[in-house]
């Protein structure tokens, strides 16, 4: 967060922009490789692995299966929720996507994301990443692996802690150099799925500690 804050308040997503755009747009916004592979083709398979996710709570099999149900539902919540909160907040966000910067040829005023009904002069709602909240998300189940005693599950929660984290850097950096999003808008993103993937995973672990607590039968 301390990362993320900093990266706003010294102003390095306009530096950033200005670097890669021209005042007649992004040259690479419709490039193959960054608009369909990692932008069309990869969120339709992280829908599927979320699908498979889910499946994974009710009949796990594999890596799945060192995890009781709870565990499981915790991870796949802080997944859900993740996505709901990103969704939420691109909903009522009134920041516009880089590309429709006056610097780029369109009509908005780049203005901080946290200026909460003062309009930019674009169409908003650009704030954070969407598209890259598909693979943040799922730092939930990473959290799981991580917080769990056995040190296989950590050896596996590491290893998704860092896949995920490779991943949502590449999908940021795509979006970036198209101008759909600023650095900082990956950032954030990366924040709130942290942050809410890990207490969804926080709070299963208390609840799970309560329920092993069985009341002596009189």
């Amino acid at each position: 967060m301390a990362l993320t804050i900093a990266w706003d308040a010294l102003g390095l997503d306009r530096w950033v922009m200005v670097a890669i755009g021209t005042p007649q747009g992004f040259p690479l916004r419709e490039h193959y490789i960054l608009a369909s592979v990692l932008h069309n083709q990869l969120k339709n398979v992280l829908l599927v692995l979320y699908v498979l996710a889910w499946l994974m709570v009710f009949w796990p099999v594999g890596w799945a299966r060192g995890f009781n149900r709870r565990q499981r539902w915790g991870g796949i919540l802080g997944v859900t929720l993740s996505l709901i909160a990103v969704s939420s907040l691109k909903q009522v966000s009134a920041t516009s996507c880089p590309w429709e910067w006056q610097d780029f040829g369109g009509l908005a005023q780049p203005l901080s994301h946290w200026a909460w009904g003062v309009f930019d002069g674009g169409s908003g709602n650009c704030f954070p990443g969407g598209h890259v909240s598909g693979a943040l998300a799922f730092l939930s189940l990473a959290w799981v692996g991580l917080s769990a005693e056995s040190m296989a599950a950590q050896r596996w929660g590491r290893h998704l802690f860092w896949t995920i984290l490779v991943l949502g850097a590449l999908m940021g950096a795509a979006q970036t150099l198209r101008g759909a999003h600023a650095p900082s808008h990956t950032l954030w993103t990366a924040w709130i799925c942290a942050t809410v993937g890990w207490s969804c995973v926080w709070v299963s672990r208390h609840w799970l500690a309560r329920s092993a607590i069985v009341p002596a039968r009189v």
